[in-house]
């Protein structure tokens, strides 16, 4: 399944976004936890541009550093040294008040328990990020983002009264509808069938394609990573290696030749 093709691109109603730059830029960025013998080096200087309208997608080995890429890439978590810029927005050093609106406003997350609220409908679980931001509900914004991912006539329905890959689906409407600079996507389909994760997949690359977003997605399943125009593949804290436009084939060969690097300030 594909979206429709929308009105307006992603990112182009992101307040005081800037017009260009890569989407996500990573400089010397690490991130330690613990002190002294216990320290655990999760990242250990990651050096990345990654451009707009680009799908990425970060593989590796259990404890390789591909959650702790994502939440200091997204702002969820800071970085021990380094810098992360956002469209084009150092935020490194930026206060928790406004990095929680630059979150609201200029980011979507789509994850792998899908994390809608059951006690709302499907249009008000789309609209949520709106109302968070403290904007007005736009009904027509949602019916556009709820059609791009074919569930218009869902809107009045309740999350649990979908199945679980329709429930993913709002999860990306809801990412789509403030028109983010960039969607980070945590094992979008770890919870789910092959034939619907293949169509969850598809959205995203549609997103990417028809709509001009910029989709970072962290995944254990080459297929998966196979819909992205580039895999990075992380070991031990480090950017070990990347593959560009790879089939499924190549990427499991890849993964499964994974090695730590010897020397520091491995990046890609």
């Amino acid at each position: 399944m594909a979206l429709r093709r929308g009105r307006t691109r992603a990112g182009a109603g992101a307040p005081d976004a800037p017009g260009g730059g890569p989407a996500v830029e990573l400089r010397g960025v690490t991130r330690t936890y613990g002190r002294g013998r216990g320290t655990v080096h999760a990242l250990r200087g990651i050096d990345l541009a990654l451009e707009r309208g680009s799908f990425t997608a970060v593989m590796g080995p259990s404890g390789s550093g591909k959650s702790t890429f994502l939440q200091c890439a997204a702002g969820l978590d800071r970085p021990s040294a380094g810098t992360v810029r956002l469209g084009g927005t150092e935020i490194t050093g930026m206060g928790e008040n406004k990095l929680t609106e630059l979150r609201r406003t200029r980011l979507g997350f789509v994850f792998q328990a899908f994390n809608l609220l059951p006690s709302l409908t499907v249009e008000q679980n789309v609209l949520l990020p709106l109302r968070l931001a403290g904007e007005r509900p736009d009904r027509r914004r949602a019916a556009e983002v709820l059609a791009q991912v074919g569930l218009t006539d869902k809107a009045r329905r309740r999350p649990g009264e979908l199945s679980g890959g329709q429930q993913q689906r709002v999860a990306i409407a809801r990412a789509l509808v403030t028109r983010p600079d960039v969607i980070f996507a945590d094992e979008p389909t770890g919870a789910l069938d092959t034939t619907t994760a293949s169509e969850v997949l598809g959205l995203l690359r549609s997103a990417v394609d028809l709509l001009g977003a910029t989709v970072v997605m962290v995944t254990h399943d080459p297929v998966a990573a196979a819909y992205a125009d580039r895999v990075l593949f992380l070991a031990d804290g480090y950017i070990t290696d990347r593959l560009e436009r790879g089939d499924a084939t190549q990427i499991a060969a890849r993964m499964a030749a994974l090695t730590t690097p010897v020397y520091e300030g491995a990046g890609a």
